[in-house]
C-alpha cells in the first residue's frame, strides 16, 4: 500500500515514475509474492479508491474482490495523509485546459468494458465508508472552470462531428446551453442528429480516469427521463493529460448505478 501511494503522490505532482521499477524494488520485501500478485493487490487498492471517490493510479485497472481489511487500511491512510489530501485538493481545484489532439473526432471512445464489473461489484458488495477530510469528488464537481472547459471541448467535438458529415448548417447551431440559458436546464449542450433532430448532452468532466464517480442532480435525472431517446451523458476524463470521452445514452438511472449522496429534509 505504501508503494502504491508513493506512486500516486508522484502522479499527482506530475513526476514521472516507472511501475516496473517500483514493483522490482517491492518484490524482495514480500516473501512469496510474484509480479502478478503485486499488480493484483495494486488493482485492489485502485478499486477501493474509485469506490471512495478519491484519485487513483490510472495505470492499474480496478479489481473489486478485495479483503475488507485492505479497504479499512487504505481508507484510513487517505484520511490521515495530509500531504496526499492537499495534493488531491489542488488537483481537483486546478484550472486546466486540455491538450487538443490533431483530430478532435478521435476523442470519443467506447464505454470502458470494466465499467460493468465495477457496477456489479457496487450492487452486490457492502461498501466500506469513511469520513472524508477532503471530499475530492465534491471539490472537483464545484470546479466550475473545469466543468466549463469540458463543455467547450464537447461543443468543439460536436461541431466537428456535424461538419465531417457535411452538415455545417447544424454545426453552427450547436449551443452552449449552460451559458446561454443558465444552469439547471437539465443538460449543458444542444446538438443535433444527422437527421436534424435536437440532441441533449450533459457533460461530466474529470481529471481522473473513466471510472471516477460523478454527481448527478435531480433536474438532470428528470430531464434524462423525459427525453431519453435524445439524451446523452458525455463522460470526459483524463482531461488535462490526454482527454477522452465516452457517451452514455438514455435515462441516467438506467445508464448508471446510483447511490444517494444528499437529501433535502424538512421537519415533520
Amino acid at each position: 500500500m505504501a508503494d502504491y501511494f508513493a506512486m500516486l503522490e508522484k502522479e499527482l505532482r506530475g513526476i514521472p515514475y516507472s511501475k516496473t521499477e517500483h514493483r522490482r524494488t517491492l518484490r524482495p520485501l514480500l516473501s512469496g509474492r510474484n509480479d502478478t500478485a503485486i499488480e493484483r493487490k495494486h488493482q485492489n487498492i485502485t478499486a477501493v479508491l474509485i469506490e471512495a471517490g478519491f484519485p487513483y493510479i490510472r495505470g492499474y485497472k480496478p479489481l473489486s474482490r478485495y479483503q475488507r481489511l485492505l479497504a479499512e487500511v487504505v481508507l484510513e491512510h487517505i484520511e490521515e495523509d495530509a500531504v496526499l489530501g492537499q495534493l488531491a485538493l489542488a488537483f481537483a481545484e486546478a484550472n486546466v485546459r486540455p491538450a487538443r489532439p490533431a483530430n478532435i473526432l478521435t476523442l470519443m471512445t467506447s464505454q470502458p468494458e470494466v465499467l460493468e464489473s465495477v457496477r456489479s461489484a457496487l450492487e452486490s458488495s457492502p461498501r466500506v465508508r469513511y469520513g472524508r477530510r477532503v471530499d475530492y469528488l465534491a471539490r472537483e464537481a464545484a470546479n466550475r472552470q473545469l466543468g466549463t472547459n469540458g463543455e467547450v471541448l464537447v461543443i468543439s467535438y460536436e461541431r466537428a462531428r456535424l461538419s465531417s458529415l457535411g452538415l455545417d448548417n447544424l454545426a453552427d447551431r450547436v449551443e452552449h446551453v449552460s451559458v446561454t440559458r443558465g444552469d439547471g436546464v437539465g443538460y449543458d449542450v444542444l446538438s443535433f442528429s444527422p437527421a436534424g433532430h435536437e440532441y441533449f448532452i450533459e457533460v461530466k468532466t474529470t481529471q481522473l480516469g473513466p471510472l471516477t464517480p460523478f454527481f448527478v442532480t435531480a433536474g438532470e435525472m428528470r430531464f434524462s427521463s423525459e427525453h431519453a431517446e435524445s439524451y446523452s451523458l458525455y463522460r470526459v476524463y483524463d482531461f488535462a493529460r490526454d482527454p477522452r470521452m465516452f457517451a452514455l445514452e438514455g435515462r441516467v438511472d438506467q445508464m448508471c448505478h446510483l447511490v444517494p449522496a444528499q437529501y433535502v429534509a424538512t421537519p415533520r
